[in-house]
C-alpha cells in the first residue's frame, strides 16, 4: 500500500514538472510567433503610438521611424521588438535588428549590442549607417 502511494506521488510530481517544462517551450514559441505576427499586423500602429507617445513626427524630410522585430544573433529566435529612426532610405532597407549579448568580467556586466540590419541573415552582421533604436517594445504573452 505504501509503496503504491509512493508510486503515484511519484508520478503525479513527474507530470507536474514536465507539464511546467513544456509550458515554457510552448510559452517561448508562441511569443517568438507571436512577435512577427505583431510587428506585421500592426507594426504601423505600434509605430503611431510610439511616436505620439515621444511627440515624434513619425515622417519628415530628413528622417522617418519604423517598428521591426529583435532578433537574437545566438538562438534566431525573435525576442521582441523597437522602433528604429534614420533616413528614409536607410530604414527602409531595415529588416530586423540583431541583438548581440557579451560579458564585460572586469566589472561583471552583461552588455547588449542592438544592430539594424538588412538582412534577415545572421552570417554577413552589418549594420545599416544612419539607423538608430529610438524606442522599445515589451510584448507580453
Amino acid at each position: 500500500m505504501m509503496r503504491r502511494l509512493r508510486v503515484h506521488v511519484a508520478a503525479v510530481v513527474a507530470v507536474v514538472v514536465l507539464a511546467g517544462a513544456a509550458s515554457a517551450q510552448l510559452g517561448s514559441l508562441l511569443k517568438g510567433a507571436g512577435v512577427g505576427l505583431l510587428v506585421s499586423q500592426f507594426g504601423g500602429q505600434i509605430n503611431r503610438a510610439l511616436n505620439g507617445l515621444t511627440r515624434t513626427q513619425g515622417e519628415t524630410m530628413d528622417y522617418k521611424t519604423k517598428v521591426v522585430p529583435i532578433i537574437s544573433v545566438g538562438s534566431g529566435k525573435e525576442v521582441g521588438a523597437c522602433q528604429i529612426m534614420g533616413p528614409h532610405d536607410a530604414v527602409d532597407s531595415v529588416k530586423l535588428v540583431g541583438q548581440i549579448e557579451g560579458k564585460f568580467d572586469p566589472v561583471g556586466l552583461r552588455i547588449r549590442a542592438l544592430v539594424p540590419m538588412a538582412a534577415k541573415s545572421f552570417t554577413d552582421i552589418k549594420r545599416v549607417p544612419g539607423v538608430g533604436i529610438s524606442g522599445l517594445i515589451d510584448i507580453k504573452i
